[in-house]
């Protein structure tokens, strides 16, 4: 009789190995699974960042160009920019800033103008804008 008690018993440890071995693969899958979803995440991120960089650079090179230009800002205009990412369209707005002194004297000749950049991002509108004031003397 021991003898049969002793081999149910190593039959039970044996099937109790079986399904510790079961579970540690499932943890493991689970595991790669989560892994792989965070790599997803990242890679995605990276994307969107580099794709966001390209839009900030477009934006400061126009804010250059206009800064840089003699005469007064165009008061609306828009340009259209290829990118690895799709078409960018950029609407310029500029208007007189109408800033006044602490005694209420009205400052010309400043200029406040908007870039405000436009694309498409997994269908949906993605959108970025900056502001900036210009100086040009009244002749």
């Amino acid at each position: 009789m021991l003898c049969d008690n002793g081999s149910e018993i190593r039959k039970f440890h044996r099937a109790f190995a079986l399904y510790e071995v079961l579970l540690g693969i499932t943890i493991f899958a689970l595991g790669v699974i989560a892994l792989g979803h965070a790599v997803e995440n990242c890679l995605n991120a990276s994307t969107i960042n580099t794709e966001e960089d390209v839009v900030r650079q477009i934006l400061s090179n126009r804010m250059a160009e206009i800064q840089a230009a003699k005469g007064v800002p165009d008061d609306s205009k828009e340009f259209k920019f290829d990118s690895d990412y799709g078409a960018i369209k950029i609407v310029q707005k500029a208007a007189a800033a109408k800033l006044t002194e602490p005694d209420n004297t009205l400052l010309n000749g400043i200029y406040l103008v908007t870039l405000t950049a436009q694309w498409q991002r997994g269908g949906g509108p993605q959108s970025k804008q900056i502001r900036f004031y210009v100086y040009r003397p009244q002749t």
